[in-house]
């Protein structure tokens, strides 16, 4: 981890935007005007993807990936211009919220500036052809981080954008050298202090092939030297087997708390039931009940939580990448009451500064606990929506529900579960 990352980075909602497809605009200007209903969610910092020009060489779909970039150092103008940037970005931090851009520092199409001027700087077929190491990423080519001049460049270009902007979500972060990004994160805090770096870490699967073809890739212990945050795909893959039936409740269980003794102290995992890669969690997750349960533990678990615009509003459709292809913000049942709820739970103390346990119970039960003393907080969430009843480490008595309307009643050290998720703290 990051010597200096704060703890309360865990108390943090972030919420991620695609600008083409957030709305039928697909604009700065119309994400502005979104931005009041966006905080009132109870969102701390904005993730855009990618804002800069696409590529037209090698181009998917219509419009393009937002990830082939063809520009570093310039805005996307379907999106609009760096002034009207700027003045999202104004609005944003009037509303005490921050943002954060999308940083792929990987490759970049095969039409772009840097291709054009610096062709050098690109890793290169034994042909001499430009190629990527990925193969079914066809519309881009990859950087190579051999040529020390690119990185002067590439830093010069982060010290560009954190004056405006208050951080990196870097993509595929762990295919760059990690002593690039510790070098990165040196000069672009003179800028922007308190910077915020996000790395969208890889599967264990991904670095294990990589490296066995002969390509470096960091492993989540590497990555937190310089990151702040990191995806969680180290326990991802556990949560989907056990959605699909492949694995039990129990080696998710196991992965989550593994995480509090395999990485420092002031470690932060963003914490998803979907994004911009993944399925929509309303679509992996059709039961009502088992969607309360998921999005309140996603709430509970330690780290740093991620909505993706949508799911808000139940969205089972994963907006495309090549192609425009808004969210229908009419699409399903309104979330934002359990959103707003939640985003007060976050807030709890022992969330950022707590030993964190989670264990799975029979019936598709998830116990979930913060300790810090003779403190407790509690968290129950039937994943299935059926009801059970429940042991806990807690004094008898009757205590607000966190996670709803209501409250709890601990009767003989045993809390009776009626399929939605219960939350609640002791002294």
């Amino acid at each position: 981890m990051a010597k200096n990352t704060p703890k309360d980075y865990r108390s943090q909602v972030m919420y991620s935007v695609f600008v083409r497809n957030h709305s039928q605009e697909g604009t700065f200007e119309a994400l502005r005007r979104d931005l009041e209903r966006i905080k009132a969610l109870g969102t701390d910092i904005i993730w855009l993807m990618p804002i800069h020009p696409i590529g037209a060489k090698a181009r998917k779909g219509t419009v393009g990936s937002p990830y082939a970039i063809s520009d570093y150092r310039a805005v996307n103008p379907d999106y609009g211009t760096l002034e009207d940037f700027k003045h999202l970005m104004e609005d944003i931090h009037r509303l005490s919220m921050k943002c954060i851009i999308d940083v792929v520092y990987n490759h970049t199409s095969p039409d772009s500036w840097l291709a054009e001027h610096h062709p050098e700087w690109f890793y290169h077929r034994p042909d001499g052809s430009f190629g990527n190491h990925v193969g079914d990423w066809t519309d881009i080519v990859d950087l190579d981080y051999a040529n020390l001049p690119l990185w002067d460049y590439q830093i010069e270009t982060l010290r560009f954008w954190a004056s405006m902007v208050d951080g990196f979500r870097c993509d595929v972060a762990p295919l760059v050298p990690l002593e690039f990004w510790l070098r990165a994160r040196e000069e672009v805090e003179t800028v922007r202090p308190g910077c915020i770096w996000l790395a969208e870490s890889v599967e264990h699967e991904f670095v294990r092939a990589a490296r066995e073809q002969g390509i470096a890739a960091l492993s989540d212990g590497e990555i937190f030297q310089a990151f702040d945050v990191s995806y969680e795909y180290d326990t991802y893959p556990a949560f989907q087997a056990c959605l699909e039936g492949k694995l039990p409740l129990s080696r998710y269980a196991e992965a989550l708390t593994r995480q509090e003794a395999i990485y420092p102290d002031n470690y932060v995992k963003l914490r998803f039931l979907e994004n911009h890669d993944r399925l929509r969690a309303a679509a992996i997750l059709p039961n009502e009940a088992a969607l309360e349960n998921w999005t309140a533990f996603l709430y509970f678990q330690k780290g740093m939580t991620l909505l993706y615009a949508g799911q808000e509003v139940s969205c089972t459709h994963v907006p495309q990448l090549f192609e425009k292809d808004p969210v229908d913000w009419t699409s399903g049942p309104d979330r934002t009451a359990q959103l707003r709820r939640l985003r007060e739970l976050k807030r709890r103390p022992l969330i950022a500064g707590g030993s964190y346990q989670v264990q799975a119970l029979p019936g598709e039960v998830l116990l979930a606990c913060y300790r810090s003393g003779e403190k407790r907080l509690t968290g129950i969430f039937s994943v299935q929506g059926s009801s059970a009843l429940v042991e806990v480490e807690a004094p008898d008595g009757t205590y607000p529900n966190l996670a709803g309307e209501g409250s709890v009643e601990v009767k003989f050290g045993r809390v009776s579960c009626q399929g939605r998720p219960v939350i609640f703290e002791t002294p």
